[in-house]
C-alpha cells in the first residue's frame, strides 16, 4: 500500500468481479474513489472493506443504472466537474446470450446502451476533463472478441469491437496530450459476468479461463509499461503488433478514385 495520493478513480461495474478487484488494486495503489454500480448494498459492503483495509482510501458510493441515459449523464457530469477525479475505468457492460436471429432485440438495444452508448459519453466526458486537468488515465475494458466475431453469435463481439476502435481513435487524437489511454481486451475471466450471460465457463477448458486477480494485476502491469491496448493472456505481444501493422498495409487502397481491377469496371488502377 502506498500513501502518495493519485487523486480519485470512478469505477464502473464495480460491484463485482472486474470492476470490485481494480478497485482493490486502485486503492491500495493510492487513489480514493467513487464505485459506481445499481447495487448500493453491494457497493457499500465493498466501500466498508477497503476503507478497513486501506485507512487513507476515501471511498465513495455512487449508484447508478448505467443502462439508464439520465444516471449516465449524471456520472458524465460528475466527472466533468470534479477536478479531483484522474482516471475513469469503463468496466460496466453487459452481454447476450445466442444469436441476433430470434433474439429480444430489446435486450441487444439494451447491451448497446450499456456497452456502447454509456462508454462513449463517459470517456469523452473524462478525456475533456482530463486535458483539462492536464493529466488523467482512461481504461476501457474490451474483450478478445473484438478479434474474431467471425467466430461467435450475436453482438456482444460488435459492441466490444467498437470499444477498441474508440479506445484507438482517442490514442491517435490524444497521442500529444498527456492523457494515458489503455483498452484491456480479456479472455475468458471467473466472474459473474458470464452467470448473467448464460455462459457456462465449465463448459470450457480450464487451461482458457484466467482467474480475475491475475487479469486485474496483467492490465495493470500493461497501464504501467505504457501499453494502449493490453491483451493478458497473448504470449506474444508482437502478434498484435503484426496484425496492426498488416491492417496498416491497407490504408493506400482503401480510399482510390476507381474501383479495384477485380471488378471488371475497366476503370481500375494497374496496381
Amino acid at each position: 500500500m502506498t500513501s502518495q495520493k493519485l487523486g480519485t478513480a470512478v469505477v464502473t461495474g464495480a460491484s463485482s468481479g472486474i470492476g470490485k478487484t481494480y478497485a482493490e488494486r486502485l486503492s491500495r495503489r493510492g487513489y480514493d474513489l467513487v464505485l459506481v454500480a445499481r447495487n448500493r448494498a453491494r457497493l457499500e459492503a465493498l466501500a466498508a472493506e477497503l476503507s478497513a483495509a486501506s485507512p487513507g482510501c476515501a471511498v465513495d458510493v455512487h449508484v447508478a443504472d448505467l443502462g439508464t441515459p439520465a444516471d449516465v449523464a449524471g456520472l458524465a457530469a460528475r466527472i466533468s466537474s470534479d477536478p479531483s477525479i484522474t482516471l475513469l475505468l469503463n468496466n460496466a457492460g453487459a452481454g447476450t446470450e445466442g444469436p441476433v436471429i430470434g433474439a429480444d432485440i430489446a435486450k441487444i438495444d439494451a447491451m448497446v446502451q450499456l456497452n456502447v452508448v454509456a462508454l462513449t459519453q463517459l470517456s469523452v466526458a473524462a478525456v475533456n476533463a482530463f486535458v483539462q486537468l492536464g493529466g488523467g488515465t482512461l481504461i476501457n475494458i474490451a474483450s478478445v472478441v473484438a478479434l474474431m466475431p467471425e467466430t461467435l453469435l450475436g453482438a456482444y463481439s460488435a459492441t466490444k469491437a467498437y470499444v477498441l476502435a474508440l479506445t484507438q481513435s482517442l490514442g491517435n487524437e490524444l497521442q500529444d496530450r498527456p492523457v494515458r489511454l489503455q483498452a484491456v481486451l480479456p479472455g475468458l475471466t471467473r466472474t459473474e459476468f458470464f452467470d448473467r450471460s448464460g455462459v457456462d465457463l465449465t463448459a470450457f477448458p480450464p487451461a482458457m479461463v484466467m482467474e480475475v486477480d491475475e487479469l486485474v494485476d496483467a492490465a495493470l502491469a500493461g497501464l504501467d509499461m505504457g501499453e494502449t491496448i493490453t491483451i493478458p493472456s497473448l504470449p506474444d505481444a508482437a502478434a498484435w503488433e503484426r496484425l496492426v501493422a498488416t491492417r496498416m498495409e491497407m490504408m493506400p487502397g482503401l480510399s482510390r478514385d476507381h474501383a479495384a481491377p477485380r471488378y471488371g469496371l475497366g476503370t481500375g488502377a494497374d496496381d
